[in-house]
């Protein structure tokens, strides 16, 4: 299920499941796992795309089922106009493709300029260029996720 407001995620998740944030780009796909609050975001993995939906998405379903994981947050790379691209369309049709495998509440998060912004703070701490493309697309999704959590207040609501 695919909510219109990111916000809607904290009705949806249920209480000690966690948000699983997406990266997807052409040939991998950055991984980060929120805590069980909803209040921060990790960088977890970057996982290279096999070409076939159908490896895509065992790969991500068992990190899923390992990580406890109620709820997808994809970043959605909006065009710096606001509008739709030919990426954007892609990561909405593997938003739909794996929501088709596994239903679970999932958001698009706006996602421009996330790689930017990571690849800056990198630099910024002298990282290698080595370093930064090992982890760049991971830290991108902890960037979006993290968005996405400080969007949605944070924490359970109070049952």
């Amino acid at each position: 299920m695919l909510v219109d407001d990111p916000r809607e995620l904290r009705h949806w998740v249920p209480p000690g499941l966690r948000l699983l944030g997406l990266d997807v780009g052409t040939k991998t796909i950055g991984v980060a796992l929120s805590d069980t609050r909803l209040v921060i975001a990790s960088p977890l993995e970057t996982l290279r795309r096999r070409g076939r939906f159908r490896d895509d998405a065992a790969a991500l379903l068992a990190l899923i089922d390992r990580h406890g994981v109620g709820g997808l947050v994809i970043g959605l790379p909006l065009a710096m106009s606001g509008g739709d691209s030919p990426m954007t369309q892609s990561v909405r049709q593997f938003a739909r493709n794996i929501l088709a495998v596994r239903d679970m509440p999932a958001a698009l998060w706006d996602e421009r300029l996330s790689t930017a912004a990571v690849t800056r703070a990198m630099i910024a701490h002298d990282m290698s260029r080595k370093r930064r493309a090992a982890i760049v697309d991971r830290v991108a999704a902890a960037y979006i996720l993290q968005g996405c959590l400080d969007a949605i207040g944070g924490g359970r609501a109070p049952a």
